[in-house]
């Protein structure tokens, strides 16, 4: 079985995306036996569909797991739910800043991951790594990428998931640190999702992880 990881380029003031970063680590490694494609999408809505599109088209992946970093977080967090709308809080890459626009016109409202989030999550607190599940994954970019590769899962009949990771430190450059986690403990992670979701089959675990807001 191959496996697909994305991340991201670099946008606004995160100019060290961890998610690119992993990617491309990640890139022509074996993980569990499974060999590993590592792609670095552009952030920008117009260009990223078609760039997807065509790293599945190669890859012809079983397992596709898509990277994104949301500053502010303070833990990898496994998405849940991919929602159907485009709005940018912020303009992309090339300047588009698209409010309340499908991501695929006529597509179905929201699609839940296909990754076993909570035996993810199971595996990732008995390596005493944080994370959670997360119930939202914004309406940008990530989201965009999420609800595409879950669109896509549902025709080729891979699975597909998506995981937030916090920001790198950025030393020298607050005055008040913000959330953040160093590169080997989301590396650790990553790598931990795609052996879990590699190996898995069946129902997910009956795990609580939700959240009242």
């Amino acid at each position: 079985m191959s496996v697909l990881v994305t991340g991201f380029g670099s946008f606004g003031d995160q100019t060290n995306n961890p998610s690119q970063l992993l990617a491309r680590a990640l890139n022509g490694r074996r993980i569990a036996g499974e060999s590993v494609t590592g792609v670095v999408l552009p952030v920008a809505t117009g260009q990223v569909g078609p760039a997807l599109a065509t790293a599945i088209d190669d890859a012809r992946p079983r397992l596709v797991v898509a990277l994104g970093v949301a500053p502010g977080r303070t833990a990898p967090a496994l998405e849940r739910v991919a929602v159907n709308v485009r709005d940018f809080p912020i303009p992309d890459t090339d300047g588009a800043l698209p409010v309340d626009e499908p991501v695929i016109v006529d597509g179905p409202d929201a699609y839940l991951a296909t990754l076993p989030v909570k035996k993810i999550l199971s595996a990732w607190q008995n390596a005493g790594l944080p994370g959670y599940v997360s119930n939202t994954a914004g309406t940008y970019l990530c989201n965009q990428v999420f609800y595409l590769i879950s669109h896509r899962a549902r025709q080729d009949g891979f699975q597909a998931g998506f995981i937030h990771l916090p920001a790198l430190p950025a030393w020298g450059r607050a005055t008040v640190p913000a959330p953040s986690m160093s590169l080997e403990p989301m590396e650790q992670a990553v790598q931990i999702a795609v052996t879990v979701a590699a190996g898995h089959d069946g129902p997910d675990l009956s795990l609580a992880a939700g959240a009242v807001s």
